[in-house]
């Protein structure tokens, strides 16, 4: 069933007064100055000019603010993304990168769409701590080139190169790089603290702001050589690019599909998985399908503007609900903030230090990993250790994809194992009148599923003498598959060989249902299935005292 495109944003005209637009303004006014040396930083970390950043962060939030279903989440370049946009830049260069980026779009709107979103909520909290921890381990070892200024032309992708180029490189540290590189991190670290003892105006500025504006202060000396945005890139222009489609070919299409696929994966995990923390702030419930879809369009359009991925942000959208956003009219306003700011202050930003815009992103990194999981490990099961710690060693030394597929693996083995581990075998007590004819009686307790059949194995031995009636009491089964249902017809022919009956009771709705889809219940004999036990014994008797009746079976 195809679901309905209706964004949230189409709710605010309920209900919605101008004390309510003046909270949205003003928290999409600082929401969006938080939001500007981000999403440069985050665009250099991935290996693109900063004004991709800014393009993502102004085509890409206002979208998802416009038509995504939730009524606070703010949208743009995400920290999560820079080790994966890295690795695509790297391989398949940017151009393939933006068409990556829109091909995801596609399968993200298709997910929203298909009404799949649910199903992406339910990925193991196991994986995701995971590979967030992961990828904030890529993400603070990626700045270490800028944040000490190292002689490094060019930084690999893969882990262990990375590595040991940046281990190669540590003496050519430069100091002063080095030296505003700790100052800024220090005024992040330091700032929110200070911030409880300072009037409330103060308290609106953020951290990265400040950090910004005094590390770009200090390193105008021209003794110290500081390398800035402008150094590298040259001036960042003042306005959107024309919209332009990239260039491709059917080859280069194929090519992108898997970094396509785990751009959506992650879009979609990181969107929703933001969209529930700002229902727990603000008590409400986001449509997962809508945000999808949302964040579908999103990745699809920022691209031909130059953009490149984007999906919800944590601290972007924490940072707009406590400054009073009651709407996606904030997410809108923030956009348009960025987009002012870009056109007025451009000349400036290109004399933003790199060492700055570096310890910017490993204050994020810091933030985003969910450290204090590694320390409460010894007090989950072996299983949950196992998940998370190969996801979170995959996504650092592999890649990201390779973990999510290793963790979703791990994860459905482990189900798999522990359902299995549920399922039970019982014999049956007989009534006394039945204790000493040839029949048994078993119930089946659990899930009889493709991988708990070996749990009936005694049941299913064909050099088994087979007694004259077997009674299977399936009350305790919760659910059944047609593995299991194919268990039950090889059970039911190997005592139609040895001229026995099979009586099956008190089934459960599911495998009731199953049952009566697959046509068993005719192969079996309607007579064969009865609604309890008592009727089973009844019927039991019957067969052991008239005349024996041959189960129906008929041609597959």
């Amino acid at each position: 069933m195809l679901i309905n495109f209706k964004p949230r944003s189409l709710e605010i005209f309920k209900n919605y007064d101008r004390q309510r637009l003046q909270a949205d303004i003003t928290a999409g006014i600082c929401v969006g100055i938080v939001a500007l040396p981000l999403a440069m930083a985050f665009a250099i970390a991935s290996g693109l000019p900063p004004s991709a950043g800014l393009s993502t962060a102004i085509i890409a939030g206002f979208l998802i603010s416009l038509l995504g279903g939730s009524k606070v989440q703010i949208g743009g370049p995400a920290g999560a993304f820079i080790v994966v946009v890295y690795a695509i830049v790297q391989q398949y260069g940017v151009g393939n990168l933006l068409l990556a980026t829109m091909l995801a779009g596609v399968f993200m709107f298709l997910l929203g769409l298909l009404g799949l979103g649910a199903l992406v909520r339910h990925i193991p909290v196991s994986i995701v701590i995971g590979f967030t921890n992961g990828i904030a381990v890529l993400i603070a070892i990626s700045q270490l080139k800028d944040f000490l200024g190292l002689a490094i032309t060019d930084l690999p992708a893969e882990f262990f190169s990375k590595t040991n180029v940046i281990a190669h490189a540590l003496p050519t540290i430069h100091l002063a790089t080095l030296s505003i590189g700790i100052f800024s991190l220090a005024i992040l670290i330091v700032w929110p603290i200070l911030n409880k003892y300072l009037p409330s105006g103060f308290q609106r500025i953020p951290g990265s702001i400040l950090a910004l504006v005094i590390g770009t202060l200090l390193s105008q000396w021209p003794e110290l050589h500081i390398a800035t945005i402008g150094s590298r890139f040259g001036d960042i222009p003042s306005y959107l690019p024309s919209p332009t489609f990239p260039n491709f070919t059917w080859h280069s299409l194929a090519a992108i599909i898997q970094p396509a696929l785990t751009i959506a994966v992650l879009g979609a995990i990181e969107s929703l998985l933001c969209a529930r923390i700002a229902d727990s702030m603000i008590n409400d419930r986001h449509n997962p399908n809508q945000e999808l879809m949302a964040q579908g369009i999103a990745n699809f359009v920022a691209p031909l503007f130059g953009g490149f991925c984007a999906t919800g942000t944590i601290a972007r959208t924490v940072t707009n609900i406590n400054s009073g956003a009651n709407s996606p009219i904030a997410g809108m306003v923030h956009a348009l903030s960025i987009f002012l700011i870009m056109a007025i202050a451009a000349p400036f930003a290109k004399l933003v230090p790199l060492s700055t815009l570096a310890a910017i992103l490993l204050y994020v990194a810091w933030n985003m990993g969910e450290w204090e999981e590694f320390r409460r490990l010894q007090h989950f099961t072996a299983n949950y250790r196992t998940i998370l710690l190969a996801t979170f060693t995959l996504t650092v030394v592999v890649d990201l994809t390779v973990a999510m597929e290793v963790g979703l693996l791990l994860a459905c083995v482990f189900f798999i194992t522990r359902v299995s581990s549920l399922t039970h075998l019982n014999k049956l007590e007989l009534p006394t009148a039945l204790s000493h004819q040839s029949i048994e009686a078993w119930s089946i307790q659990g899930s009889l599923f493709f991988g708990s059949i070996a749990k009936i194995e005694a049941l299913l031995n064909p050099h088994k003498t087979q007694p004259k009636i077997l009674v299977l009491d399936l009350s305790p089964l919760l659910n059944m598959d047609t593995t299991g249902l194919e268990a039950l017809e090889t059970l039911q022919h190997l005592l139609k060989r040895q001229q026995g009956v099979l009586i099956i009771c008190a089934a459960g709705i599911q495998p009731t249902s199953l049952i009566h889809r697959s046509g068993f219940d005719q192969q079996l004999g309607e007579e064969f299935l009865l609604a309890d036990r008592n009727s089973a014994w009844t019927l039991a008797e019957q067969l052991l005292t008239c005349t024996p009746l041959a189960s129906k079976e008929t041609p597959t």
